[in-house]
């Protein structure tokens, strides 16, 4: 519910900071003391359309701050899909406005997006009013009072888990229809890229192992001119190799006579050894180190084969393959393609079956549901000296969409005999707001708005029909946080938080101030209201008791 509302340059508001109970809060005052700057505040905190006009005359920027607890669960899930992890007991919703037209809205103190205010905004409150029963004025809305009403939440998310499902495969079986036109040309360069690569029989690493081996075919001649020259040094005339064999004979005769020089006699016989391994094997270098231009040939036309290919199929060996498998997978569709479609047409058949069914639930529920929600309603708005006015649910059969198969509006009559019509143009502010109230009295249980404001819902009655107004509002608030604007003692007498909103002039500048009432504070108040600004003992008495009456 909301707990706070803090005002600032709104209008003839300087600063204000309102704090709201559950039950019924109460707003009265004076014409013209700004009770609706208040219901325009929340709007702007709300993300709804604001013009700049409402920033205080002389001020560059408007703040409204919201505060609400026990939010409903729909609200905690927006706002984890926003990226706003969201496990506190209070949430803050902020928005500034600036004589630019700037926004600068906040959640908990982290910017949001104007969007995303009006997003949780209409699941956490609801606006009823000469100019904000948006509700009544969508007929796209309507369909929810009667699930609401019926419960039908379950069976709704089965049926949109159907639904989707067929969309899906109707969409995928859409596409492949339509590609039919170019399957053959399809056929045709998959057949003939499968083949290439096929051919080419592409391994992975074997671009690199060939520049290797081109690398070293270019430049042969050198690495043989310089296997010559090694081998000359070990065995020419006075080569290596011979020097080590007559100093190896000279330091084994010396180990003969003195052993503490086999150490050195051993390290040197091996290298001997070693050095002879060597020139074995660069003597087998040079044999199979001439150049083979043949060769040399080969391995260019390959890698000119691979880089050709990778131009068209991918930067690497691995990509290729890739592009292979996929393209191989294609084919292969499209080449079953009868069988593919008649069985993509069984699974679109199957899934439209499993969500009509759903739906022709949900259809089955909602007529009956519809004639209870007449029923129900027309008796709330007959208790609110409505008794003439008819609420009726019409109801006209579609195509599957997103909510089922059924277009549901509330359709009025305001008199006996007349034919019932749209809400929108035949309702008065007035009636508009005494619906909604009955319909919420309907839905108080199953609604998950926590919070309901009916601005002025008192218009144009008096009397009795006051009295019943105050007692539904009353009742709707036992399950429900409500604001009411009114201009009705008989309403006001029944609040469970009393905030009067008042004008001030200091300065020649004009200040409301809005301010929670004790027992005294209401009781004048309400007597005001009675009798004018001359307040009498009689309607201090008539006040008292009022407020005791209930």
């Amino acid at each position: 519910m909301l707990t706070s509302l803090y005002i600032e340059n709104i209008a003839v508001i300087e600063k204000s900071n309102i704090e709201l109970t559950g039950g019924l809060n109460i707003l009265t005052g004076e014409t013209g003391a700004g009770k609706s700057i208040v219901i325009d505040a929340i709007n702007a905190v709300m993300g709804q359309r604001t013009s700049k006009e409402i920033i205080r005359n002389g001020c560059e920027n408007a703040t409204v701050f919201a505060s609400f607890t026990g939010v409903n669960d729909i609200i905690r899930t927006k706002l984890r899909e926003n990226g706003y992890d969201f496990d506190e007991d209070e949430l803050v919703l902020s928005r500034t406005l600036s004589l630019s037209g700037k926004n600068n809205c906040r959640i908990n103190g982290k910017p949001c997006t104007v969007g995303l205010l009006r997003e949780l905004g209409i699941n956490l409150i609801n606006i009823h009013g000469q100019h904000e029963s948006y509700e009544l004025f969508s007929p796209e809305t309507h369909i929810t009072y009667i699930d609401n009403l019926a419960e039908n939440s379950e069976l709704l998310n089965k049926y949109k888990e159907a639904f989707g499902e067929y969309r899906r495969l109707k969409k995928e079986l859409e596409a492949f229809k339509t590609s039919e036109s170019n399957r053959e040309q399809r056929i045709d360069i998959l057949s003939y890229q499968v083949e290439e690569l096929d051919n080419a029989g592409v391994e992975v690493g074997e671009m690199e192992s060939l520049a290797d081996e081109r690398r070293i075919l270019m430049n042969a001649g050198k690495i043989t001119s310089s296997l010559h020259r090694a081998k000359e040094i070990l065995e020419g005339g006075s080569g290596v190799v011979d020097l080590l064999d007559d100093a190896v004979s000279a330091l084994s005769n010396a180990a003969d006579l003195n052993p503490q020089y086999e150490g050195i006699f051993n390290r040197l016989n091996d290298l001997y050894y070693e050095i002879q391994d060597s020139e074995n094997d660069i003597s087998s270098a040079i044999d199979e180190s001439e150049e083979n231009p043949y060769r040399l040939e080969e391995v260019e036309e390959r890698l000119d084969l691979l880089n050709k290919l990778s131009r068209k199929y991918g930067n690497s060996e691995e990509e290729m393959l890739v592009f292979l498998e996929n393209a191989r997978t294609e084919l292969k569709k499209l080449l079953e393609f009868d069988d593919n479609v008649a069985e993509l047409e069984n699974k679109v058949k199957n899934a439209y079956n499993v969500a009509k069914k759903y739906a022709d639930e949900l259809t089955a529920i909602r007529e009956k549901t519809s004639r209870e929600f007449e029923k129900r309603v027309r008796e709330e708005m007959a208790f609110l000296n409505m008794p003439n006015v008819r609420i009726v649910v019409s109801r006209n059969e579609t195509e599957l969409r997103a909510d089922g198969q059924d277009d549901i509006e509330l359709l009025i009559s305001a008199n006996p005999g007349e034919l019932p019509k749209p809400v929108a143009k035949i309702a008065s502010g007035g009636e508009l707001s005494r619906m909604m109230l009955a319909i919420k009295t309907v839905l108080a249980s199953t609604d998950i708005i926590d919070t309901l404001i009916f601005d002025e819902v008192d218009t144009g009655i008096s009397g009795s029909a006051a009295q019943k107004v105050g007692l539904k509002l009353k009742e709707v608030s036992e399950s429900r946080q409500v604001l009411c604007v009114t201009h009705q003692a008989q309403i006001a007498a029944l609040a469970d938080n009393h905030l009067l909103i008042e004008k001030q002039f200091r300065d020649g500048r004009t200040y409301t101030e809005v301010n929670a009432l004790d027992y005294e504070g209401r009781k004048r108040e309400l007597a005001r209201i009675i009798d004018g600004v001359n307040i009498t003992e009689t309607a201090l008495a008539h006040a008292e008791k009022l407020m005791n009456y209930q």
